[in-house]
């Protein structure tokens, strides 16, 4: 089952498995953004164009929670996970595209793909560092190669952009992954069970990163917002 609705200005999408979730992109050339209290908060205009022209879907707790508020079944669907649901459930049939970290970390994810995933058809990579060249090249790339699915890791609103600039040169689906690359490589740790269960992998980025204080303090209002019923 699934449904959707505004939280904000932020059109999300609730599924209530991950498998509905992968039925309903198996023809769909959009692109896919984690959607969290971040996200839902920021004001970024062309960010909030592109996330309602495409599929938003719950990434973090703060945006299940609201959209539980309005009626829907929802999970909370991390993208770090989520993008090899796909990869696993169509590597034998489709080809991929993957952008983004460090030439060392996305050699050490496709190096990983190709073992955990025998015959993945990766039609081509590259690290996320692109300059205007950078960018054109890829477009030809994408042009030529044909990839159905693109998974860019540049963190937002940059993989964002990219995506809504290629997505018109090459439609495919598209996935934004953020630091998915640097998890898989095993260049990062991700939280540990506890924090994952009790859905506190915020918390747990937070004791990591202190600087990332600013940024949780959306959560917090996002929070307030919420429970005040002016989401």
């Amino acid at each position: 089952m699934k449904g959707s609705s505004k939280l904000r200005n932020v059109n999300t999408y609730a599924f209530s498995n991950r498998a509905v979730f992968l039925n309903y992109i198996e023809d769909k050339k959009k692109i896919l953004v984690a959607v969290n209290a971040e996200k839902i908060l920021n004001k970024d205009e062309k960010l909030h164009r592109i996330i309602n022209e495409n599929i938003g879907y719950p990434d973090g707790v703060g945006a299940v929670m609201a959209l539980k508020e309005k009626g829907l079944d929802a999970i909370k669907i991390p993208g770090s996970e989520f993008w090899l649901d796909i990869v696993g459930h169509c590597y034998k049939e489709r080809t991929f595209y993957l952008l983004g970290a460090t030439q060392e970390v996305i050699d050490s994810t496709v190096s990983r793909l190709k073992e955990e995933f025998s015959g993945i058809q990766i039609v081509g990579y590259r690290d996320g560092f692109l300059d205007d060249a950078g960018k054109e090249a890829l477009k030809e790339t994408l042009k030529n190669e044909k990839p159905d699915i693109i998974f860019i890791a540049q963190g937002t609103p940059r993989q964002e952009y990219l995506m809504d600039e290629l997505i018109k040169v090459h439609p495919a689906l598209y996935m934004g992954l953020g630091g998915s690359f640097d998890i898989y490589s095993g260049t990062k740790k991700r939280a540990p069970k506890f924090f994952l269960d009790w859905h506190l992998e915020w918390l747990y980025r937070l004791l990591k990163e202190p600087t990332r204080f600013g940024r949780q303090l959306a959560l917090v209002k996002f929070m307030f917002l919420l429970k005040t019923g002016r989401l």
